[in-house]
């Protein structure tokens, strides 16, 4: 599999996934990390504004709650008390302003001496009547963060006012304090964004090869349309043996329900030699599989970048329709080479009767014709009275006559019954015509008696046919073997020789069949075929 080869940056053509990845990173990120520190500022400076109006409240509230004070503003605050204490409490506290006054808003003191006797800048009415007064105002001072509490005379009536407050200047100069360690965690934020951005657009870039989105999507549609339009199956595999994707084709001959992505080969469904083939580190070519009642072809490469091992690449082709027919033409063959042996013998015969009768010999001459004619119309009549299928009794008529060339005794059981539409056709080839074929060559080299016996008996809602030969049999450690695709007891049997197919067919046909097969011997081989008969009985 060869590596796609990596497209550089185009300028004016737009920007690559990876490019585009780390832009949208970065910008998200960021945008984070903004709305972060605003966040972080707003609470900042709402703790700020707490903070202050907490302590210019206890502040206001302890000269409030002051004896000297209470007793100074209940007289009038004669010899101006009030200025040295309020004055004591501002510098010692910090705050801005400490201004006592009376109940309609006349200071006592300020910090300014000049305010002294002047009316209070601001709201006093919740304060006056027993309330608190919190705000932000601009007074004489300036813009201030304030309070305003009551002063009373033994918890009676408001006798006076103190307001308490720090000008807005102190207030943000304390928010300052606050924004050095948050522009540090947001300055950290951004490095390590920086730093992780340009890590995933490393990755982007290595996975993508550096192509922009619009060649990606071309990519795939074009991939994605090649591979299901082609009309081989094509299966990719991950090292570890999981499908990673199973075109159309493929998932028609596997017989694959749904969509096979990311599930192990083991878990497919599929017989174990097709398995192992398809998951192991082989490589395989023309490998010959029966699956579903169908002869596939697999091929197998693994693919490769770089020296990584990616996984394998498997292609299947459906060679059923070859095989039927080349079983079809290997059975006209057959049937030809069968007339033609029939048509040699048979001028031998005519030869030899001439003879005979010119030595004078004529009864001899009529002993021989009659003997001959006699048994092929004994075949003929068993044939035709038991079968009712024409293309099996062309079947048996052409293998009698080949075994007969070949030195074999092919006996067919008089008591034959098959009747019509049990099968198709082609399933009446592949299933009778591989097991007679299969019992012809087990005995055509064996010493002794060759015979074949052929029998076919209803047994109510089953039909059974039996092929038995005097060969030299199948052994027990073998009966499950033989039934594999591809291994065959014959000379030159090796996978990928095209033999080993013929008895791996017949089982899967009389499996899809709803039937069965069994296998006996040795002595010899019987291989019994068990197939249904529709309405529970035969003729």
């Amino acid at each position: 599999m060869s590596e796609p080869a990596t497209a550089p940056e185009e300028p004016g053509r737009g920007m690559s996934v990876a490019g585009q990845t780390a832009l949208l990173v970065v910008a998200l990120v960021f945008g984070v990390i903004a709305a972060g520190l605003g966040a972080a500022y707003l609470q900042a400076r709402r703790a700020v504004t707490e903070r202050s109006t907490a302590q210019v409240l206890a502040v206001a509230r302890s000269v409030a709650a002051e004896p000297d004070v209470v007793e100074a503003v209940r007289t009038g605050d004669p010899g101006g008390v009030l200025e040295p204490i309020a004055e004591g409490v501002r510098r010692s506290t910090g705050t801005d302003f400490v201004v006592v006054m009376s109940p309609d808003g006349i200071r006592y003191s300020h910090p300014n001496p000049a305010q002294v006797g002047r009316r209070f800048v601001g709201h006093i009415a919740a304060a006056r009547a027993g309330g608190t007064v919190v705000e932000d105002y601009t007074g004489t001072l300036g813009p201030s963060r304030r309070v305003v509490v009551p002063v009373r005379d033994d918890d009676g009536p408001v006798v006076g006012l103190v307001s308490v407050g720090i000008g807005k200047e102190a207030v943000n100069a304390r928010l300052a304090g606050e924004l050095p360690p948050l522009l540090a965690a947001g300055a950290v934020a951004g490095v390590l964004a920086a730093v992780g951005s340009t890590l995933i657009t490393r990755r982007v870039r290595r996975q993508t090869r550096g192509l922009r989105a619009a060649q990606l999507q071309a990519m795939h549609d074009h991939h994605d349309a090649v591979l299901h339009s082609v009309t081989e199956g094509l299966v990719l595999l991950d090292p570890a043996g999981r499908v990673r994707l199973a075109n159309d084709e493929a998932r028609r001959l596997l017989r694959l329900g749904g969509d096979p992505a990311g599930r192990a080969v083991a878990d497919l469904g599929l017989p174990a030699t097709l398995v192992a083939a398809m998951s192991d580190a082989d490589v395989r070519e023309d490998d010959l599989h029966v699956h579903a009642g169908r002869v596939l072809v697999l091929n197998k490469a693994r693919a490769r970048r770089g020296g990584e091992d990616l996984g394998a690449v498997v292609t299947i082709r459906d060679r059923t329709d070859l095989e039927e027919l080349t079983g079809e033409l290997g059975a006209a063959r057959g049937l030809a080479e069968a007339l033609r042996s029939q048509a040699h013998e048979s001028g031998n015969r005519l030869h030899t009767m001439v003879s005979l009768i010119e030595l004078g010999h004529p009864e001899r001459a009529v002993e021989f014709a009659t003997g001959e004619l006699d048994r092929a119309q004994r075949l003929t009549d068993v044939v035709l009275a038991g079968v009712e299928d024409p293309t099996l009794s062309a079947l048996l008529l052409g293998k009698a006559a080949e075994a007969h060339e070949r030195g074999v005794e092919l006996v067919v059981d008089p008591a034959l019954r098959w009747p019509a539409g049990l099968a198709s056709a082609r399933d009446v080839v592949t299933v009778v015509g591989n097991l007679v074929d299969n019992a012809l060559d087990a005995v055509a080299g064996a010493e002794g008696e060759r015979r074949v016996d052929l029998s076919a008996r209803d047994l109510g809602d089953r039909l059974e046919l039996v092929v038995a030969d005097t060969g030299p049999g199948i052994p027990d450690v073998l009966r499950e073997r033989v039934l594999e695709r591809g291994f065959s007891t014959k000379p030159g049997g090796e996978p990928g020789s095209g033999r080993g197919i013929g008895l791996a067919l017949v089982h899967d046909t009389v499996q899809r069949l709803g039937g069965s097969l069994a296998i006996a011997g040795p002595p010899g081989a019987r291989v019994a075929v068990t197939l249904p008969l529709e309405g529970g009985g035969g003729g």
